[in-house]
This record gives C-alpha cells, structure tokens and sequence, in this order.
C-alpha cells in the first residue's frame, strides 16, 4: 500500500482547524459589524413591538386651512402663509418638541431644486424656536449618502445656524410600523425615533414633476420616513403615496413653488427645468397642498390618481377652493 501523503489531515486535525476557522471568521464579523455601527449594536425593528406614529395635527379652523402667498423672497412669503393660518403660535407651544421633515433626499445644491429649499428650512426651525419650542429636529432618510445630501443641499447649515438639531438616519432609530387597512405599509420599518417624543411635525418640500407619480410634493415628502428596501413601493406608486397621506397627521405643510421643477423630475439637473412661479403654500390639509400644487405643474387632480385615493382614505380634500384659500403678496 502507498504511503500516506505527509500533506493530508488526519481526521480529528482537520475538524481542530476548521473549528478554529470558524472562530476566527466569527471574531472578523464581530470587528466589521462593530465598525460599521460606530453607534453600537442597533435594535432590530422586527424584533421590537410595531409603533404608531403619533397624531401631530391641531385643532381645525374654519376659514384657516390653506394659504397662498406670492413673492420673491422664500423667508418672507412663508412667515406670511403662517401668519395668516394664525401665525406661528396656532401650530407650536412653549416647551414643545417640534420635528421638520423636509425633502433632502439627494446630494444637490439648493439652485437645481430637487430638495426643500435652505432658507425655508431654516427659518420655519427659527419661527418654532422663538415661539418657545424646546427643541427642533430636522429629520430624513434620504435617498442619496445622508451626511452628503445634509450638506450639499444646505439644509444642514441651515438648520444649525437656526438653532435646530439634525437627526440622520441610524438602524436604532427605526422601529416598524403597520397602517390600519394598508395594502403596502405592513410590519414596514419607519424613521421613527426622532418623531416618538415629538409634540409637532411641520413638512416641507419643493413642487416638482416626478417621474413614476407625476409630481413630488408634500405627500410624496414623507416616503422618506421610510426605511428598508423602499424601492419595491415604486412599483404600486400611487397606493404608497396614499398610505403615506394615512400614516402620517402632521402639524402643518409647506409646498414651495418659488420654482418649480416641471420636468426632468425627481432629480432635475439643469436650471432650465425649473419655472419660476414665485408662490408659497401652507396648509393643514397636505391633500389639498398638493391639489393646489398640481396646477403649478399644468396638471390636474385626475391626472395624480394618489390624490383622490388619499381624499378617499380621509386623509384631505382635493378641492382646495371649497376651504377658501387665504391669499396674499409678501411685501
């Protein structure tokens, strides 16, 4: 008989070193997981109860649901769309918690319009704040790198300089959630820890054209709270965006239509797609924002099926002109 190879391994050698394989491979993965998550072990949202985000609306009034302002000037046509809802001091009370969702889903600087414009931001967390807001929180999982999006957009700036915090998105932040009679949004994971002590959420977000929806306005601003593989609701776009308008209650929206995006929409590229059309929208009815917004953009509220879905789930009114619109210029 042959003579065994001196390179083989007997039996219970080869079994020794691949246990000590095996512990080195899991003591590698320890090291790579603890370095990705410089926050530590996040919680999982699937192993963690499913939450409600919180009701963040206020009293109704008649005759003050929606506003209309033309200008200019972003920081002095939304001052002016608040003031005539009832002023800042109808929506935010000394000691509360105040969270702003702006749209800075993707790295672009504020000329090509593709996120909420800087200064509305800025000065919407500064109105909260001398109002006697306790803390403001300016949130997104953006679509693009977070810290990128924050910055090159200059709501990051923006938002510090006005004395409001940044929240960017972190595993332990998010916790799942299942809308009552959803079809999409089930055991979903949503941004929800810096909205689970909020006593406020204020939305904002440029009107644009959007490729799959037809337009990106303030319902659409709040896929951002999504977490997950988000992608696969673009395949049923105007039921997401629906459930979006039923999953959130927020304080208030801004729609910016300073400029418009109207082609080329999410992300745009060029000065040349926006128009300028010098109108701020603030409403406590995002569905009926959104209808207002739609003829900014040449369209009408059949063209946006998410829109009448939304109306129909209770979410708003598409008909923006039974709530007699306040309109105003800014000086």
């Amino acid at each position: 008989m042959a003579e065994q190879p001196k390179d083989k391994l007997d039996r219970r050698e080869l079994l020794a070193r691949a246990a000590k394989a095996g512990l080195a491979v899991a003591a590698a993965s320890a090291v790579a997981y603890t370095a990705c998550d410089k926050d530590g072990p996040s919680a999982h949202p699937q192993d963690s109860a499913l939450v409600t985000l919180p009701d963040f609306s206020v009293p109704a009034e008649t005759g003050k649901v929606i506003s209309v302002v033309k200008g200019a000037d972003r920081k002095q046509t939304v001052t002016k769309a608040i003031e005539l809802l009832g002023g800042i001091e109808r929506f935010i009370r000394s000691g509360d918690v105040v969270a702003i969702k702006p749209n800075v889903a993707f790295a672009t600087p504020p000329m090509l319009g593709a996120t909420a414009n800087p200064e509305i931001v800025g000065q919407v967390a500064w109105l909260c704040l001398k109002a006697g807001a306790k803390k403001v929180i300016v949130l997104d999982n953006p679509i693009n790198d977070p810290a990128s999006c924050f910055t090159i957009s200059g709501i990051g700036k923006a938002a510090k300089e006005a004395g409001a915090e940044i929240a960017m998105p972190k595993d332990h932040l998010f916790r799942n959630t299942t809308l009552h009679g959803g079809k999409l949004i089930k055991n979903w994971p949503v941004f929800f820890g810096p909205l689970e002590n909020a006593d406020k959420l204020i939305g904002i977000a440029p009107i644009k054209h959007h490729h799959r929806s037809g337009a990106s306005m303030t319902m659409k601003n709040w896929y951002g709270l999504l977490g997950g593989g988000r992608n696969i609701f673009h395949q049923d776009i105007n039921t997401i965006i629906a459930e979006l308008a039923m999953m959130v209650k927020p304080t208030l929206v801004i729609l910016d239509g300073t400029e418009v995006m109207i082609t080329n929409g999410p992300t745009g590229g060029s000065k040349s797609d926006l128009k300028r059309m010098d109108t701020m929208i603030a409403s406590c009815d995002m569905v009926a924002a959104d209808s207002y917004g739609s003829q900014l953009l040449g369209s009408k509220v059949t063209d946006l099926p998410y829109l009448t879905k939304a109306q129909d789930a209770g979410a708003g009114t598409t008909d923006w002109r039974s709530l007699a619109p306040i309109e105003a210029t800014a000086l």
